[in-house]
């Protein structure tokens, strides 16, 4: 028996040796062509070289490609596990010619490989060519292919279009027959839906290029398009009519007849059927980052996982299943898709977090539709407010409320469904209505019942392929067409451009069509659209075209690294200054991080610097920054924090990086930060270079914030750091070890020096001019001794009130320096007499006539402030006024 691998191998080998490139399978989510929902087929990645506006250094490709055909215009779901061929993930090989060879190349290519290297019958091999292709019809002949076996086909099914527009040419086609033993006729004729004649290969000559006005015209550069479908030819070569019973996916039905203790009988063959492709399709879609969700490729995956998950229900699975039979699908295709091993934790945790949810409603869910049943007449289809009810309440898709219902002979009212859809959606908008936002804003609701919302590919790339839905003027008006200069807000189908949220800001970067090009200056998100600022560079952008999008790789991976490096900190925070410090806001921007943090007082320095050491350790430690995706229940009995700011939905992004032994953080005691986050992220922890704080600061009552760099900013920063030393160092005349001693023994000599001056400025003023030498002057038996000095500051007062107490023994002293156009006033009293005189009443007394207000102190010491020293004589008076009582 030849496997599924071996046919694989051997494609690609022959093709190799006929000078072919091979070429790795391209994403599921395709990233050059946004009319797709799913890769379907080989040439979707090659699009861009067919029609010139890629190069690439070969002209010759070979590919297995992984396809999915589950949503939009290519959807098998509903066949799955009712017919012998139909799957929603399968591979499709090709070989590939841009510009190179043609037809008398590519079809002997296809003949020697089937009849030789694969060992086909050529007596059971039949072909057709479009009506008109003498050419190709001529070839056959060539190859030994008698006329009666070359099938001349006038329908579009042997002419393949790209598009309304675009290249285009005949095709031919490989049939095998059977034999007369299994009903059917050749293609063309009226019994070709049968199972005898079998297509196996396709090959597509784009040969035009076919214009809005019906006309076409030889292509300059004609290429080779062809697909096998590996699934179907194995199921050929190895002797059986059903790709199920193939060896690959046999050993998943199996698989799946283990988990659920059922034999691969008749009545549990379609259930086993269903889950063995489902989980090929789920387990590819996960590995490369899609998740579930009630939108778009998001809703898709839900629906076929649901699909599966129901039907290993039907089989009486009491727990989760699903996620056991990955080990299988790894065993069997990671070796030629490693994204399956690599991703193999995060495609078992959805799909084990997804069973469990829908477990939990799945028996509530069929409970009501069966006694929704029962209310009604026999054969009388399911209203669509009870479909509704079912997706609204209990996570039932339509689909799968239609499928259980054809298992009983029975119908839904889509319609309904669709008018009860509407009607939640109008009372969603009329509840945002009455929050107070801007009506203008309603606009994007409009557009998120006409176009969905949108798809998010920024995880793993940074550049993709996305249509442009519409674009919205400053005024909230959509446009069909913006011209050089214009300032608009486009929205997409699909992008890789991150839209402001959770702290992160948004992406910029360049939009670019056939006729024009924009530059994305921000990216934020509304009623689940990405809204692309953007302004019009060159030429014009239009509505409904195709446009290439290109993040700024620079800025994206400066965001990346303070994102990363926020949790890092918010960890290290926790670890140094206890488990109350939880986030109460950040920044993550490509210049800096800014942390908002519960603490309710200043971090020391030596606190900070065990902070940042922290910080870096892990970041040299390189430890891979891994998600997973878990419900936010499960996410927070591991331990992952959730940070401020942010909504979760029902699955939620789990980031882990660091690794600690035996620590007690995480779910396993050794991961150093787990945290919910829909973020991007770097790769590893190294990737973020390093980390610098640049101190602490209240932001709040409560809250702390620190503002930290990461990479080549924190870098600059301390090279910046060391320039400043060294300049220090030069003017000190001092080696770099020794600034710090030389600084502090300066300082010091400076403060002696200030005491020194400042003293020397107190004697002179005190021996100064005739006042000093006055008596002290007596109100009611009280010694008053009051001056007016220049010279002297504020400071220097309450020493020169002490020294004038001194001298008068007994009594009380006003003091007013001139300080330059203000004035600074003293008073004391002697402590003899603070029982009933008080400084605090003289000094006052004083400010008032000063232009001064208020002023300050104890009884025997008071100091306050005024406009001017111009009324001091009147200030003294107004003093002994309050002596004199």
């Amino acid at each position: 028996m030849t496997s599924l691998s071996d046919i694989r191998s051997t494609f690609l080998d022959f093709f190799a040796r006929q000078g072919h490139e091979v070429v790795a399978s391209s994403p599921l989510v395709p990233r050059n062509d946004p009319t797709l929902m799913f890769a379907n087929s080989g040439m979707v990645q090659f699009k861009n070289l067919f029609t010139g506006v890629e190069q690439r250094d070969y002209t010759r490709a070979t590919t297995a490609q992984k396809c999915v055909r589950a949503g939009g215009k290519h959807n098998d779901l509903d066949n799955v596990g009712y017919t012998a061929r139909h799957l929603t993930f399968f591979e499709m090989l090709g070989n590939f010619s841009f510009g190179d060879y043609f037809k008398e190349e590519a079809i002997p290519f296809a003949w020697e490989l089937l009849t030789k290297d694969f060992g086909l019958d050529k007596e059971r091999l039949h072909v057709t060519v479009y009506h008109t292709d003498d050419e190709a019809a001529a070839i056959w002949g060539k190859i030994g292919v008698p006329d009666s076996r070359i099938i001349r086909i006038a329908t579009d099914d042997n002419f393949w279009r790209m598009g309304p527009t675009g290249p285009c040419g005949p095709c031919t086609e490989i049939f095998y027959d059977h034999g007369d033993h299994i009903w059917g006729g050749p293609p063309g004729s009226p019994e070709e839906d049968g199972d005898r004649f079998i297509e196996i290969w396709n090959v597509v000559f784009m040969q035009n290029e076919q214009f809005a006005d019906g006309t076409m015209r030889p292509l300059d550069n004609q290429s080779i398009d062809t697909g096998m479908g590996l699934e179907r030819f194995a199921s050929l070569m190895q002797g059986t009519n059903s790709v199920f019973e193939t060896d690959l996916l046999k050993a998943l039905v199996e698989s799946a007849a283990n988990a659920t203790n059922r034999d691969t009988d008749d009545a549990s063959l379609a259930h086993l059927r269903v889950m063995a492709d489902h989980l090929r399709t789920s387990s590819f879609l996960i590995a490369e980052g899609v998740l579930p969700s009630n939108e778009g490729r998001g809703y898709v995956l839900r629906r076929i996982m649901r699909r599966a998950m129901r039907h290993a229900h039907l089989l009486g699975a009491k727990d989760p299943v699903m996620h056991r039979l990955v080990p299988e699908l790894i065993k069997q295709m990671g070796g030629a898709y490693p994204e399956l091993g690599q991703g193999r934790r995060q495609i078992e945790e959805t799909l084990l977090a997804e069973e469990t949810r829908f477990k939990q409603t799945l028996d509530r869910g069929l409970k009501l539709l069966d006694e929704e049943l029962a209310a009604l007449p026999e054969a009388a289809e399911l209203p669509g407010a009870t479909a509704f009810k079912l997706y609204d309440t209990y996570g039932f898709p339509l689909d799968l409320t239609q499928d259980a219902l054809r298992e009983k002979g029975r119908s839904v009212d889509a319609e309904g469904f669709d008018a009860a859809m509407a009607e939640q959606k109008a009372k969603a908008r009329a509840a945002w209505a009455g929050t107070g936002e801007t009506a203008d804003a309603s606009v994007w609701f409009d557009l998120a019942d006409a176009h969905g919302v949108t798809e998010f590919l920024g995880y793993d790339t940074e550049v993709a392929e996305g249509e442009v839905l519409a674009m919205v003027a400053s005024d909230g008006s959509t446009q069909p067409t913006a011209a050089k200069g214009d300032k608009v807000q486009i929205i997409l189908n699909q992008t890789p451009f991150y839209a402001e949220s959770g702290g992160q800001v948004g992406d910029t970067g360049v939009l670019e069509t056939s006729t024009g090009k924009a530059t994305i200056t921000d990216t934020r998100k509304t009623a689940g659209l990405f809204i692309h600022f953007a302004e019009v560079s060159d030429g014009e952008i239009k509505a409904g075209q195709g446009a290439e999008l290109r993040v700024d790789h620079a800025r994206r991976t400066d965001i990346r690294a303070n994102h990363s490096a926020t949790h890092l900190l918010h960890e290290a925070l926790r670890s140094a200054l206890g488990d109350h410090v939880a986030q109460r806001g950040s920044l993550n921007a490509p210049d800096r991080l800014r942390f908002d943090f519960s603490h309710g007082k200043a971090i020391t320095a030596e606190e900070l610097a065990g902070i940042e050491a922290e910080v870096n350790a892990m970041i040299r430690q390189n430890a891979p920054v891994e998600t997973r995706i878990m419900t936010p229940d499960d996410a927070r009995e591991i331990g992952a924090q959730a940070l401020f700011g942010e909504k979760y939905g029902d699955e939620v992004r789990v980031v882990s990086m660091g690794v600690l032994d035996g620590s007690g953080k995480g779910a396993d005691g050794k991961t150093y930060s787990l945290e919910l986050c829909g973020g991007t992220h770097v790769r590893q922890t190294g990737d973020i270079g390093a980390f610098v704080t640049l101190g602490d600061s209240a932001s709040s009552a409560g809250v702390r914030r620190i503002e930290a760099l990461t990479g080549q900013a924190a870098l600059d920063y301390l090279s910046g750091q060391d320039k400043r030393l060294a300049e220090v160092a030069s003017l000190l005349k001092a080696q770099g070890g020794e600034v710090v001693e030389r600084v502090r023994s300066l300082m010091e000599e400076r403060k002696a020096l200030a005491n020194e001056v400042a003293q020397l400025r107190r004697d002179l003023a005190m021996s100064g001019g005739a006042k000093a030498e006055e008596p002290a002057k007596q109100i009611n038996g009280i010694a008053f001794k009051s001056q007016v000095l220049s010279g002297v500051t504020g400071k220097d007062l309450p020493a020169l009130v002490d020294e004038m107490k001194a001298q008068i023994g007994s009594g009380a002293v006003l003091l007013i320096a001139d300080t330059g156009g203000k004035a600074a006033i003293a008073a004391g009293v002697t402590s003899d007499l603070t029982g009933s005189l008080s400084a605090v009443d003289i000094l006052r007394a004083a400010v008032a006539e000063l232009g001064g207000k208020g002023g300050g102190g104890r009884p025997d010491m008071a100091q306050g402030g005024g406009a001017s020293a111009d009324n001091a004589e009147a200030a003294i008076k107004a003093a002994e006024a309050v002596i004199g009582g």
